[in-house]
């Protein structure tokens, strides 16, 4: 019966499912439809949640918008989700985020965390030391 339920469940799932963490700031572009036409509206805000697993996966993204705090739980692998953006990555040590409801302004801000890639290792390479040209003048 549990195969059954999977073999379902995994037609449903998005193949490529967005990288992010609790912590993250992220860029949900939602489906929205009006009438007869659809465009894509764009949440972005915090994580501060996510649970679950499987089809069933979600997330709560928060942001403040004119000194109100909104929340939203998005599901993972829904259709009316386009695309997730990650505008900047997060260092939290817990992974539900609930206490930030309670502070506000720099209290709530999270600490950005700073990724080094192999890639980025090869762009810093060390500086040459300059050398002195003649022409400057001796110090006395």
């Amino acid at each position: 019966m549990n195969n059954i339920i999977k073999a379902i469940e995994a037609e449903y799932m998005k193949k490529e499912p967005p990288q992010f963490e609790v912590g993250d700031t992220v860029k949900v572009w939602v489906k929205v439809v009006e009438g007869n036409r659809e465009r894509l509206q764009a949440f972005e805000g915090a994580v501060i949640a996510k649970r679950s697993g499987g089809v069933r996966e979600t997330f709560t993204v928060r942001r403040v918008s004119f000194g109100v705090g909104i929340e939203r739980i998005f599901p993972l692998h829904s259709p009316r989700i386009d695309r997730v953006d990650i505008v900047r990555r997060g260092r939290v040590r817990r992974a539900k985020l609930y206490y930030l409801r309670d502070l506000s302004g720099k209290a709530a801000k999270i600490k950005e965390k700073i990724v080094i890639t192999a890639k980025d290792k090869k762009a810093e390479k060390p500086a040459k030391p300059v050398a002195k040209s003649k022409t400057e003048p001796k110090s006395e």
